[in-house]
């Protein structure tokens, strides 16, 4: 073994931080698939044409239509999750793919693959944890004035609830750091409120966080959209209120504790008024219930209070679970800081 090799091993012995940042970013695609037959076999294809260098994984979801076939066919690696609904898949391919950089995608060829080199490159770039394509779209049937009203209903109540840096809650296409993909808390998440969780887990944390628009289309001819219009989107709209629930109690208990409130003295005030002017107290059950509201409303604030501290430790938790996952930019500081 000659001399120069000699000194080359002793040199990643000493930094073998130095050999980790010469290497590129590992890249996965992250297809959630449940019969999508008609398309899988596109979709795959043009990620790996836009990512030469990604691994394409399909995770199947109880497919029927010969999704899995079609699937490895055109060079993605198949795997299974038999739970039913994409929150469950997303939590199984999050904790299962190892990569720096997480790209998830529908398997319906409705989202742009050229756009995944930029969404990548951004994520770099700025050192981001998430990107979000933002769907651009003319076509009527690509975006369905029902789900376009429900994704502007949704978005509002989170930019108005959880902060204005989102503009679109509902997107199904997403870059993701490692620190993002293995940090987040699928716990709840069983459908496509997933989406909803990514961005509202982002913005309760202050990640650092992007936009790009993308082009959205129309699903390919024979291939049937798995979203109920109304049906999931009360099942976002529950999650969303839980989320609330759970990440700002003040808040939600402080609104609850208002309402009930003001019911109580709107019920209790002619009580009261009598009872000055008369001395008695006609309607005694009217004065039970405006004192058991008051009673009540106070008890809500008084949860409120004690949930948000609650809230407070748990959001230290989940910040702290995010911080001991090292990330690709801290890994990089540390090899130059040891070269120096």
């Amino acid at each position: 073994m000659s001399n120069t090799t000699l000194s080359a091993d002793r040199r990643t012995l000493a930094d073998p931080l130095a050999a980790q940042e010469a290497r590129s970013p590992t890249v996965a695609v992250l297809i959630p698939c449940y019969n999508e037959g008609v398309s899988i076999g596109k979709v795959v294809t043009d990620f790996r044409t836009a990512l030469p260098g990604a691994t394409i994984y399909v995770y199947d979801n109880n497919s029927t239509d010969g999704t899995i076939d079609k699937a490895r066919a055109a060079g993605a690696v198949v795997r299974l999750e038999t739970q039913q609904g994409k929150g469950h898949v997303v939590r199984r391919m999050f904790a299962d793919v190892e990569a720096d950089i997480y790209l998830l995608v529908d398997g319906d060829d409705t989202y742009d693959a050229t756009a995944a080199p930029d969404m990548v490159r951004m994520l770099l770039e700025q050192q981001l944890d998430m990107v979000v394509a933002i769907r651009v779209s003319d076509e009527q049937a690509a975006y369905r004035s029902g789900h376009r009203l429900g994704n502007a209903i949704f978005t509002g109540i989170v930019r108005h609830v959880f902060g204005k840096r989102i503009s679109d809650t509902l997107s199904g296409y997403r870059a993701f750091s490692r620190r993002f993909a293995k940090s987040f808390p699928t716990l709840t998440a069983t459908g496509f409120d997933v989406e909803a969780g990514f961005s509202i887990h982002a913005l309760e944390l202050r990640l650092p966080i992007g936009e790009l628009s993308t082009a959205y289309r129309a699903r390919p001819e024979g291939s049937v959209s798995k979203l109920r219009t109304y049906t999931d989107g009360l099942h976002i709209l529950g999650e969303i209120f839980l989320l609330f629930r759970d990440e700002r109690p003040l808040q939600f208990f402080g609104i609850a504790g208002l309402a009930l409130l003001a019911v109580g003295l709107g019920v209790g005030i002619p009580v009261v008024l009598g009872f000055i002017q008369t001395g008695l107290v006609p309607r005694l059950p009217t004065a039970i219930l405006a004192t058991g509201l008051v009673l009540l409303a106070f008890l809500s604030f008084g949860c409120g209070l004690v949930l948000d501290s609650v809230a407070r430790g748990r959001k230290e938790s989940k910040r702290l679970a995010y911080l001991a996952i090292p990330g690709l930019f801290a890994q990089d500081s540390r090899a130059g800081a040891s070269r120096r």
